[in-house]
């Protein structure tokens, strides 16, 4: 049976841990994405967490639910720290946009951690909050509810479709990453015209962009079909 995980009033340190820290949620979370970073998602153990807290590892079942709690805390972490980064203009598809590259780029600042929680629905305050806003951005705009939701799926879903996708090419080895980014110059530029007449054609163009990110490209299409559709749907 998991631990219950004790409630906030009741759980907080008394004393400073071994390295003279006093323990917050945050300071475990913040903790937990350095050693993502360090180590990947394999290094994040709640042994190793301990260890780096200077605190028993049995210290981090009174914050969270295990690491799976863990894992949802950190999802929300970088929904908030891409909330934190954005200010809005009032121009509905311009802050959606700047919101939108905001998470993207939250997430690949810590690519495995991105790995371990874009898949993830955390529910915590932080993660509604950009929710919230989104819809309320949406909602003020003029979109009735089931467009404001159906843009707000699609939205939400991009964005961390492209996280998941932009961080797993960060979060491997450099060697190895920059070996797949030249493939588009050591194979496919030279492709002859002869069998493959199309990739030929456009080899230039393919080196320049294949190694870069789609998603500001997708971004501004999908912004600009609810654009299209809001208008379409005023009198």
């Amino acid at each position: 049976m998991p631990k219950k995980v004790v409630p906030e009033a009741e759980r907080r340190r008394r004393r400073p841990t071994r390295q003279g820290t006093v323990l917050s949620e945050r300071l475990i979370v913040r903790t937990a994405l350095r050693m993502l970073h360090e180590h990947g998602a394999s290094g994040l153990t709640a042994r190793r967490l301990g260890a780096a807290l200077g605190a028993d590892p049995s210290t981090l079942y009174r914050y969270f639910a295990g690491l799976d709690g863990l894992t949802r805390a950190i999802g929300e972490e970088l929904m908030g720290r891409a909330l934190d980064s954005w200010t809005p203009t009032g121009t509905w598809r311009a802050d959606l946009r700047a919101l939108g590259l905001a998470i993207h780029a939250s997430y690949l600042a810590h690519p495995h951690a991105a790995l371990l929680t874009a898949s993830r629905v955390t529910g915590r305050p932080r993660e509604i909050a950009v929710d919230e806003t989104i819809l309320g951005i949406l909602r003020g705009a003029g979109f009735d509810d089931a467009d404001a939701v159906g843009v707000y799926h699609a939205f939400i879903d991009l964005a961390l479709a492209f996280a998941a996708l932009d961080a797993g090419a960060l979060a491997i080895k450099d060697e190895v990453r920059e070996a797949d980014e030249e493939v588009w110059t050591s194979t496919y530029a030279r492709l002859p015209a002869e069998s493959h007449p199309h990739i030929a054609a456009t080899a230039h163009l393919l080196a320049e962009r294949m190694n870069l990110s789609a998603y500001p490209v997708v971004l501004d299409t999908l912004l600009g079909q609810a654009e299209a559709r809001l208008t379409a749907g005023r009198p």
